[in-house]
């Protein structure tokens, strides 16, 4: 099942999602990221991702319309903006949308780095739960 994650600058959530989705799911799913915008990869997430051993520091942050061409069976839209503003997509391609707080907004008032890293952390874990429950949930998601 090709899986799309998207977020509005392919940053932070939906590179989790998919770094989560590549280690946990690569059997069952092929996943993907992209945003509605490229704002580079946020080093925290990095950082949050490589404390339980997912690697995502090679991932490149890059708009969905440099994915025309590839289809998708189900593109899940894991913040509002993304939500909002998500492109349609061609064909049988299902788009979902399962939300998760940003990081990088709860930590703006952090006032150390561990203070921060723990609003990521808690993201992080977050879409783990729900990355195993793919790709079953999916069949009970609503659209």
């Amino acid at each position: 099942m090709k899986i799309l994650f998207l977020c509005t600058g392919n940053s932070c959530r939906s590179q989790m999602a998919e770094g989560w989705a590549r280690v946990l799911k690569s059997d069952s799913i092929d996943a993907c990221s992209a945003g509605v915008e490229a704002r580079g990869l946020d080093s925290r997430a990095v950082q949050a991702m490589t404390e339980v051993s997912v690697d995502i520091s090679e991932h490149q942050s890059k708009r969905v319309d440099e994915l025309s061409g590839l289809t998708f069976d189900v593109v899940i839209t894991v913040c509002d903006n993304a939500r909002e503003f998500c492109p349609v997509f061609p064909g049988k391609t299902r788009v979902i949308h399962v939300g998760f707080e940003d990081p990088p907004y709860l930590a703006r008032f952090a006032t150390t780095e561990e203070e921060a890293m723990e609003h990521y952390r808690h993201v992080r874990d977050q879409i783990k739960a729900f990355v195993e429950t793919l790709p079953d949930s999916l069949s009970i998601q609503g659209g």
